[in-house]
């Protein structure tokens, strides 16, 4: 039978909260009517997909699997409506530019207003990311090209380097290490280093704590669960614990966040400034951003 793609997303959300009320709140329904939703979709299957109890519900022997195909179909839905999204907005002259941290026109605005002069019929529209999670295609569904540390391979993401950064540390400025002037990874190999969420890819979460210096996860992590970089400030502010990024995301955040200090990171392994996207979204128009970005007498004597 046919189904609705609101029907797969009413069953999955269900599922994955566990609960009617939370799924309810996230989906942003009243809850009465996602309940005969949902018991809708069982009596056209003709299939119990949940056991029903006190402290919310759980999915059946059957609902497991049903779950396992309604999510597949449910990611593919929504990756083809974002695919002809991008499309359009390649028909109309945009760009979805994704970033980390540091927006790109507070770290290299003279390349970018370059770009403007260079292309004006061309719109860049500003995205920030949460931190990369796998696969790197579906951390990119919203956007049609992004800048970051490198994240992990994936055969359907084209990825172009643009620069090697230093790393350095980010500490409050009441930690022992705020008052110094550099830094080795030898002195903050052990040092407690704050605590990013299990969903963001473990590699790319470990190079903030020097795990490729390790060999190891750091031995003490704070309880926080870091997704993005303003979780990861936040945690700053009440923490006595550390973590790095790259210099130029350094250079921005010392403006603004006035408790946060910067302390150069003297031998540690540079972080690939790269641009990233999607292979199905790699249209005329990012392949001109990305040619502009890869050619020196276009952008000035620096990299963007």
């Amino acid at each position: 039978m046919p189904f609705k793609r609101g029907q797969l997303r009413y069953f999955v959300t269900v599922a994955e909260e566990g609960q009617m009320t939370r799924a309810a709140a996230k989906l942003q329904i009243a809850q009465p009517a996602l309940s005969q939703a949902v018991a809708r979709l069982e009596s056209e299957l003709d299939l119990q997909l949940f056991e029903r109890h006190a402290r919310g519900v759980t999915l059946t022997a059957d609902g497991e699997k049903f779950y396992a195909k309604a999510r597949l179909a449910l990611d593919a839905c929504t990756d083809a409506v974002q695919t002809a999204r991008s499309l359009a907005r390649g028909e109309k002259g945009t760009i979805e530019f994704g970033f980390l941290g540091a927006p790109p026109g507070l770290d290299s605005p003279a390349h970018l207003e370059a770009f403007t002069e260079a292309h004006p019929d061309i719109d860049i529209r500003y995205r920030e990311l949460p931190f990369p999670s796998v696969p790197t295609t579906s951390w990119l569904s919203e956007v049609d090209i992004a800048v970051c540390h490198l994240p992990p391979a994936d055969p359907n993401v084209w990825s172009q380097l643009l620069r090697l950064e230093p790393r350095v540390v980010l500490a409050p400025k009441r930690h022992p290490l705020a008052g110094r002037r550099e830094l080795t990874v030898a002195e903050v190999m052990d040092e407690t280093f704050i605590g990013l969420h299990p969903s963001i890819e473990p590699a790319w979460a470990g190079f903030w704590s020097l795990d490729d210096h390790r060999g190891e996860l750091p031995r003490h992590v704070t309880v926080d669960r870091a997704a993005n970089p303003q979780e990861v400030l936040a945690s700053l502010a009440v923490r006595r614990a550390i973590t790095t990024v790259p210099a130029s995301v350094a250079g921005v955040i010392v403006n603004v966040a006035t408790g946060v200090t910067a302390i150069p990171l003297r031998d540690a392994k540079p972080s690939a400034i790269s641009l990233v996207g999607r292979e199905d979204r790699r249209n005329a128009l990012v392949a001109i951003l990305a040619a502009f970005a890869r050619n020196p007498a276009r952008r000035g004597a620096d990299a963007p």
